[in-house]
């Protein structure tokens, strides 16, 4: 059993639900962890709660959100304060707060103010207009985490992450150009079907020949990495095949059932793919999976002994 991780940004499209699963994927010595399209660092800190890398780099191209994780490690009491401000601040009128504080955000990109737009937006979902700006609005049913909660997840996350982790900012390619055969990389950038077509839920878009070009790059390095990228929901398929000459190994994982779907009368069940690059399946000395109906909403593959 993994030990839970602390959970300091409400995200939507975070892997803290499926960290469990992706932690199974991982080998036994791990040196150095990288996350370069961090979000909610969820990987990241459940690695770290459970000792499974010795050293781990953060990385998000979003400057204010690399800066937010920067403050949770550093001054973790400092980002708790900005955003109790916020907070408290919002109780006389919370939707003309929200609107005041996004302006605040994309004027100065403030990272505690980007911490209390996450927490109070409509499903934690994150939006941004052509010209870059958050443009997301107030979930009016509820004003967000509340600061001592806050507080809480942020020390724990702290303490783990002090004396192993470094936040960096920029291109995914210049983050993993370092990465050796005995680390690891988790990718989780923007899915297929996304990139390449301006999408609102990210801040960013991803050139989806840069990205195979760079896990190409990782096999001749022998750099093993588990890359999350596509799957289903129901019927429908999210994104294409990825070329056979990567050989990768693909993982689906239960992500349980979808709520739109709920909501329009569908039983549907999302399955979320992992890929496995070649070096990666060679370290754990596994190389084939057993899959198990999504029925069963949980993860589905079992290593083959």
């Amino acid at each position: 059993m993994w030990v839970d991780a602390p959970h300091v940004l409400p995200y939507q499209g975070s892997k803290r639900k499926l960290a469990a699963k992706i932690l199974d994927c991982f080998p036994k010595e791990v040196d150095c962890l990288y996350e370069p399209f961090a979000g909610s660092a969820a990987v990241s800190l459940a690695a770290a709660a459970n000792g499974l890398a010795k050293r781990i780099v953060i990385a998000d191209k979003l400057e204010p959100l690399a800066e937010l994780w920067t403050m949770v490690i550093n001054e973790p009491a400092v980002l708790v304060e900005e955003y109790k401000e916020h907070w408290t601040r919002q109780h006389s009128d919370p939707r003309a707060y929200f609107a005041q504080v996004r302006t605040i955000y994309n004027e100065t990109k403030s990272p505690s103010a980007l911490l209390y737009l996450v927490a109070r937006c409509v499903k934690n979902s994150i939006r941004f207009n052509s010209k870059g700006e958050f443009n997301q609005g107030p979930d009016n049913r509820r004003l967000g985490l509340k600061p001592e909660k806050l507080a809480r997840e942020v020390a724990k996350a702290s303490a783990l992450l002090k004396n192993t982790a470094t936040v960096s900012c920029g291109d995914f390619r210049k983050i993993l150009q370092d990465a050796t055969e005995n680390d690891l990389i988790y990718m989780d950038p923007p899915w297929q079907g996304t990139s390449g077509l301006r999408d609102p839920r990210y801040a960013f878009l991803l050139d989806l020949d840069e990205l195979i070009d760079e896990l190409a790059r990782l096999n001749e390095r022998n750099v093993p990495y588990i890359l999350s990228f596509d799957g289903t929901c129901g019927d429908r398929q999210y994104g294409e095949k990825l070329p056979d000459h990567l050989e990768l190994k693909y993982v689906g994982l239960v992500a349980g059932r979808s709520s739109q779907a709920t909501l329009l009368g569908r039983n549907e069940v999302t399955v979320e793919s992992l890929y496995l690059s070649s070096s990666l399946v060679t370290r754990l000395g596994k190389a084939e999976f057993v899959q198990q109906s999504a029925k069963e909403e949980q993860l589905t593959l079992s290593w083959c002994g």
